[in-house]
């Protein structure tokens, strides 16, 4: 599949996401998330408010769901998610209930293996339970908290290439990525990349001479896009 550019609208207002939500589509964004903080503080009025306003593009709910898993997903479904997100470390059959409601109400199901013992059985895993993506995912409080100990901080791109090649669906890889990671990331065989938001654009490669947001998320766009995978 062609690189695909989500970006984690990881913000806790609404007015502030769907402001960070139009620029990045003015800049050439194809997908937005409605980042967990985003869901913790407006939950569905969130998705309903980025379904509102932007009415034929993918929306992702991470929802990283972990129990409970049909009620979740229908609920945002019917709020105007196409894609929601469940662990992998979630039972076999709260994985299975959120697949069925997927099924059911038209939208994909997005498996995040963060903190599974083995990435790569946690991304087979959920992809033999019927997840349309897998996310491989190390987790912000994992990569802190070892940066701290002053221990090498893991990369989702540690692992990447095996996760690829064990699964034939499609894999995001997220957890703190540099830009220029990010945008390695369909060269490793992952062609959704994520770009958080807010944005902190500190590459130089990048950077746009008035510092101007949108300016430099087109260019990452571009950059990203432009890749034969």
């Amino acid at each position: 599949m062609k690189p695909i550019v989500q970006i984690s609208l990881d913000l806790t207002n609404i007015e502030e996401a769907l402001e960070t939500a139009h620029l990045a589509m003015r800049a050439g964004v194809d997908w937005l998330e409605a980042g967990t903080p985003l869901i913790l503080a407006e939950g569905l009025h969130g998705v309903r408010a980025l379904r509102a306003e932007f009415p034929e593009t993918p929306i992702v709910a991470d929802l990283k769901t972990m129990d409970g898993g049909y009620l979740e997903a229908e609920m945002m479904a019917k709020a105007g998610a196409t894609h929601v997100v469940v662990m992998a470390r979630a039972h076999a059959e709260t994985i299975r209930c959120v697949v069925k409601a997927g099924a059911d109400f038209g939208c994909k199901v997005m498996g995040d293996n963060m903190v599974s013992d083995s990435m790569v059985d946690g991304a087979k895993f959920l992809e033999d339970l019927g997840c349309d993506y897998v996310i491989h995912h190390i987790g912000y409080d994992e990569r802190r908290g070892i940066a701290a100990r002053g221990e090498r901080m893991p990369s989702p791109l540690d692992e990447l290439r095996e996760v690829v090649n064990a699964v034939k669906i499609p894999v995001q890889a997220v957890g703190g990525l540099s830009l220029e990671q990010a945008i390695q990331c369909p060269q490793y065989g992952a062609p959704l990349v994520v770009l958080g938001a807010p944005l902190t654009i500190d590459a130089d490669a990048f950077k746009t001479a008035d510092g101007d947001l949108e300016s430099s998320l087109r260019m990452i766009c571009e950059a990203i896009h432009s890749q034969n995978v």
